[in-house]
């Protein structure tokens, strides 16, 4: 007997309309990204900041030296980047008032707050063109039989790397600022946050650490740490020796520092899942037993530990990665798989920090 065709639920007009309206906004996303794009590159979260936090868009024409004959147009752009939650609005004049949020807070220059990072590195450098024609070529991609990240079989470059300074010097430098960015913000907030993780260390390694930012936080909110940074020599090599923090070069593949506690701070999501089972290995070889306090702290995305605006943040995230590297974006099923290959007894996951997690993983 033939298989019976499945049946079709046809959809009611209301949604069909509904289904349109869907399938535009979806269509135009990449619109609100460059309008995002355009405002970091005008200027107008700062020109709003140091205009006491609310301007018109006549105001913002003044402040950005445009043409008057584009003051339509701005009106028009700061609507939608308004509707986006970028800008706050109030409609109750005759001239609508824009105002910071907490969003185009992140895109000021000049504020005086140590704790404060500018993200529009990030903006510019994920709207590049380098970026968005990498995406581009998806399907393309998928028809192969390669597992070269799309950004690198397109440029024949990786992104951070020197092979894509070689490429494009400029375009290097604002995407490594961005992931300086992206790293470094919210450490302040985190020790806040989670200062009985840090309850009885004595020593730290912070794994991939970078210029070491993490660990002078570490050291100056808690100085009885004795804290190390694991970075590549090139990186290690840069940085000028303070006395406070010993730095070490070398490969978190081959060896890391012995600590009695291992950090891995946003560092997994840019490796496959073997590749992280070889760090995560080596980070169990740095660390004492679990009764002498040895544990590993992961802190990257963990998809699907919250709901709405988080978990498409999450998504989009794990396709950035999928256009730009070997690594991903993992669910706690994904993590525990990993953990327990590299050898751990147990985990848990111990806070929630935005769209991060933070694991407190055991030998």
């Amino acid at each position: 007997m033939s298989a019976q065709a499945p049946s079709t639920v046809v959809p009611t007009d209301a949604e069909l309309l509904q289904a349109q309206a869907d399938l535009w906004r979806h269509s135009l996303y990449y619109l609100t990204s460059m309008a995002l794009r355009c405002a970091v590159q005008l200027g107008i979260p700062t020109a709003i900041y140091h205009n006491g936090g609310a301007s018109t868009v006549p105001d913002l024409i003044t402040a950005l030296s445009l043409p008057a004959t584009k003051l339509p147009f701005l009106r028009r752009l700061m609507r939608l980047l308004a509707a986006s939650g970028v800008f706050t609005v109030d409609n109750s004049g005759e001239e609508a008032i824009y105002r910071i949020s907490p969003t185009s807070y992140l895109l000021v220059d000049g504020v005086a707050d140590d704790g404060h990072i500018n993200h529009s590195s990030i903006v510019l450098s994920a709207t590049s063109t380098h970026c968005v024609e990498a995406a581009l070529g998806f399907a393309d991609w998928f028809k192969k039989d390669v597992v070269t990240p799309p950004f690198k079989e397109l440029h024949g470059a990786t992104l951070f790397h020197d092979s894509m300074e070689d490429i494009d010097e400029e375009y290097h430098r604002l995407a490594n600022e961005a992931l300086a960015s992206h790293d470094n913000f919210g450490i302040d907030m985190a020790l806040r946050q989670f200062s009985d993780i840090f309850e009885g260390i004595q020593s730290l390694t912070d794994c991939g650490g970078g210029d070491g930012t993490t660990a002078r936080a570490i050291v100056k909110a808690f100085p009885h740490i004795k804290c190390t940074v694991l970075d590549l020599p090139e990186v290690i090599e840069k940085i000028p020796a303070d006395g406070v923090i010993n730095y070490v070069g070398g490969d978190m593949f081959k060896f890391v520092p012995p600590a009695q506690v291992v950090i891995l701070k946003l560092v997994l999501h840019h490796w496959s899942d073997e590749e992280c089972v070889k760090i995560l290995a080596q980070c169990k070889k740095a660390i004492p037993s679990r009764e002498e306090g040895g544990k590993v702290l992961v802190g990257d995305i963990v998809i699907g530990s919250s709901p709405g605006p988080i978990l498409e943040t999450q998504l989009l995230m794990d396709i950035a990665m999928l256009t730009v590297s070997k690594g991903r974006q993992r669910d706690e099923n994904d993590w525990h798989e990993i953990f327990m290959k590299a050898g751990f007894s147990d985990y848990k996951l111990v806070k929630q920090f935005g769209a991060r997690g933070v694991f407190e993983v055991y030998p």
